[in-house]
């Protein structure tokens, strides 16, 4: 069978059970379309929170980019992973105490205004928007090729899909779907990555092979060699850092506390019986999540190796099929410069390599690649067999549905419940609520796939900046409410509107409104847009304390839910 075939008989399968999960665990209460009746066992919120966690960013865009970016790539493995060390120790348990539906119901009750409350709802709002873009672009990237459609109705059947198991199922649905997609995706994830190990180097466990002999080199090492590769192309060393230090520090710092502030991870600690369950979730959900994040670095070493190997200075009519089966996708291109039919592959902005070009005749490189490919082209790369190819593909798609459901979730529930019930319309019924959230995921998705098919940079990258906004904006306002009983609302208020404001302006100007000046000349303090995040976060900080002393402190009935809140109880 080919891998179209494989393909639709795993995404076949593997729909049907998510939907078929939707469809038992339907919900008719906002308690259970909101955070699962809160009755959910802590290993599977554990494998849930994983997989709601390990998005398209993580499966599809975060080994393609530490094949490009080689050292510097690994601020997303220490950012991503040393944020949940956060979560569990600062956030999970005390916000499962205080034992409400959403992150903007902590910040209405424990700053006693619903100014705060809407102030948070648009921060959920706009991160969860930001977020989700990349999850559907990582959707549509799988179908285009796979499925061999155009990546906008890739994109349209994810939508569907995601928006049918969501709203049946809420939060329930979600969960054990989700649970479900954890299984599907780290399959997927380490099956290649085993065999490509073993034919790279001989051993059977990827991360052994990464740092081994390739097999027939005379003692070479796979880094040695990667090395070897970027260099004689004109391109930094794979193991050499070419970020700056401050950089690379706040990258993995806005990473780290936007991963504790992400409304959609939040809110999966609200769904365990009890707080200590918060705790054994956050402990079951890092270890499911090092599994994937441990083997990353060694498929993207394979990827770099096996991608150089086999394109450049190749012919383009001897082009091996993987080149021509991405391409027609348009996510990789040769553009033959010089007319010779050969893909020159180099880094042609590297000055130092400009007269071995001129040398040979070339005009600049003529293949251009997209990253968020590399995941899921290595196994054809490597010549796997087909059905490895199609589980990938299906693997991609758990990882970016699953994260997709959580965030629309987290928006559906922010317009109904914290914006409708607690704001607008107090006196709706629970099922008119339940209504309202249904019809928000609706329009959620709609805005999300217009998003995924027009994004604004690669997966990974989208994915960055939503963690900024969510280190500028919520992180500050959750740890100071739960560990200052003296910070008020009009100190919690001005520094999240000060914080994401700052923080959204600085990526959009060099995103979108000046994307040439996006260079470390330009930049402040050196910070990239990825980084900006944690100098919001200190803004917000700033902001936040300096103002609250020159407001009154909060009633003595707020003061007593912090203690309550900190202070541990038996259960």
């Amino acid at each position: 069978m080919g891998i179209l075939g494989w393909t639709y008989l795993f995404v076949f399968i593997t729909f049907s059970i998510y939907i078929g999960i939707a469809i038992w665990s339907r919900v008719v209460s906002t308690k259970g379309f909101y955070v699962a009746g809160g009755s959910v066992h802590p290993i599977a919120n554990g494998a849930a929170t994983a997989a709601d966690w390990m998005s398209a960013a993580s499966f599809i865009s975060m080994a393609g980019l530490i094949s490009f970016m080689g050292r510097d790539g690994s601020v997303y493995l220490m950012g991503w992973t040393g944020g949940y060390v956060l979560l569990a120790l600062l956030l999970a348990p005390y916000l499962r105490k205080f034992g409400q539906f959403t992150v903007p119901d902590f910040v209405g009750a424990r700053y006693y205004s619903n100014v705060a409350r809407l102030v948070a709802v648009v921060c959920a709002i706009f991160v969860s928007f930001t977020y989700v873009t990349g999850q559907m672009r990582g959707v549509g990237v799988v179908f285009s090729r796979f499925l061999e459609i155009p990546i906008f109705w890739g994109v349209f059947i994810g939508m569907v899909i995601v928006f049918t198991y969501a709203v049946l199922g809420g939060m329930k649905g979600i969960t054990y779907t989700q649970v479900a997609q954890y299984c599907v995706l780290i399959f997927a994830y380490l099956l290649p990555a085993i065999f490509i190990s073993m034919t790279l180097t001989g051993h059977v466990i990827p991360q052994i092979g990464f740092g081994s002999e390739v097999t027939g080199s005379d003692g070479v090492f796979l880094l040695d060699k990667l090395n070897g590769l970027n260099t004689e192309l004109g391109f930094a060393a794979y193991t050499s850092g070419q970020k700056s230090t401050i950089d690379v520090f706040f990258i993995a710092a806005a990473l780290m506390v936007g991963t504790a502030g992400l409304p959609h991870v939040i809110i999966r600690f609200f769904t365990v019986p009890k707080v200590s369950d918060a705790r054994v979730s956050a402990f079951w959900a890092l270890l499911f999540i090092a599994i994937l994040y441990l083997t990353a670095p060694a498929i993207a070493a394979f990827a770099r190796t096996n991608f150089l190997q086999t394109v450049s200075n190749t012919s383009y009519e001897a082009a091996p099929d993987w080149f021509k089966n991405w391409e027609a996708t348009g996510l990789i291109k040769f553009d033959d410069k010089n007319g010779d039919g050969v893909m020159q592959y180099y880094n042609d902005s590297n000055p130092d390599y400009a007269a071995v070009a001129a040398a040979n005749g070339w005009k600049g490189n003529e293949v251009i690649v997209d990253r968020d490919i590399m995941v899921l082209a290595n196994p054809e790369i490597a010549q796997l067999p087909n059905w490895v190819i199609a589980l990938v593909a299906a693997g991609g798609l758990a990882a970016a549905l699953s994260t997709a459901a959580g965030l629309l979730l987290v928006i559906s529930s922010a317009v109904s419940h914290d914006l409708l019930k607690q704001i607008l319309l107090p006196k709706i019924t629970e099922k008119q609520e339940l209504t309202a959230a249904r019809f928000a995921a609706g329009a959620a998705v709609v805005v999300a796939g217009y998003f995924g098919v027009n994004p604004p940079d690669y997966v990974a990258s989208v994915v960055a900046f939503a963690f900024g906004l969510a280190a500028s904006s919520f992180f500050p306002v959750l740890v100071l409410g739960i560990f200052s009983k003296r910070m008020n609302k009009e100190g919690a208020i001005a520094g999240m509107i000060v914080g994401i404001v700052f923080t959204a302006a600085y990526i959009i100007y060099f995103k979108f409104i000046n994307p040439s000046a996006n260079t470390p000349d330009n930049w402040w303090f050196g910070i990239s847009p990825e980084g900006i995040g944690t100098l919001g976060m200190i803004i917000n900080f700033a902001v936040s304390v300096a103002l609250c002393r020159f407001f009154p402190a909060p009633p003595d009935k707020v003061q007593r839910m912090v203690d309550d809140i900190r202070i541990p109880k038996s259960e």
